[in-house]
């Protein structure tokens, strides 16, 4: 198949973006760390703590701002670059691979954004959840045991955060980092495969470009 420049322009920007992409997951997890160090999670001492990191916190204003535009940050660039990768889709493995980790690291950062709604414990992220609540409940067959696991059973309260902060965190967190490793190589792995069709075609046209010299 033809590669043409407007391809390679979009598998390069693709690479781009995953690099992009990996350095704003970083960023959202190291200031994450930093924010744990004074987030209390519990439903009595999470507002108030997020509401110390942003006012009495050193820099704290900042690391929290940073956090909230890395995590909404992360969503926007996966979805565009998903977008650019179809455009320049190319079926093979490495595409495969980076396409499949694309849209897994594009849910992940959606899961952290949602997992994140609780965790400031505040009046707007308290009904959301209610609210997101009751959807995941009306799940069939599954509903009410999700409910359960995100809950802790019963009403929302400590035993909530702790789970979603646990879920936030470590789980989702994680794997968010390794999808976007993972992203980043394939599509790394799609430029070599690149490099090495453009060197194979330069070759044989030297070689075609040769024989017709030999037989004239």
């Amino acid at each position: 198949m033809q590669i043409t420049l407007f391809d390679r322009f979009l598998r390069r920007l693709a690479t781009i973006l995953s690099v992009v992409i990996l350095t704003v997951s970083l960023i959202y997890t190291s200031t994450g760390v930093l924010l744990s160090f004074y987030y209390e999670p519990t439903a009595g001492g999470a507002y108030h703590s997020v509401q110390m990191i942003k006012t009495q916190v050193p820099y704290g204003w900042l690391f929290y701002t940073t956090h909230e535009i890395a995590g909404n940050a992360v969503i926007a660039i996966a979805l565009i670059n998903l977008v650019v990768m179809f455009l320049g889709r190319q079926f093979r493995q490495s595409w495969l691979t980076a396409w499949i980790s694309g849209i897994f690291l594009t849910l992940s950062a959606i899961g952290l954004n949602w997992t994140a709604m609780l965790i400031g414990w505040d009046q707007l992220g308290y009904w959301r959840f209610q609210i997101e609540l009751g959807t995941i409940e009306s799940i069939p067959f599954i509903g009410g045991q999700l409910r359960d696991i995100l809950v802790g059973g019963g009403a929302i309260n400590t035993l909530t955060v702790q789970h979603l902060y646990s879920l936030h965190s470590y789980v989702i967190g994680t794997t968010t980092i390794i999808l976007a490793v993972v992203h980043l190589s394939a599509l790394l792995w799609q430029e070599w495969e690149m490099s090495q069709d453009h060197s194979g075609l330069q070759l044989l046209d030297s070689s075609l470009a040769d024989t017709s010299l030999a037989e004239s």
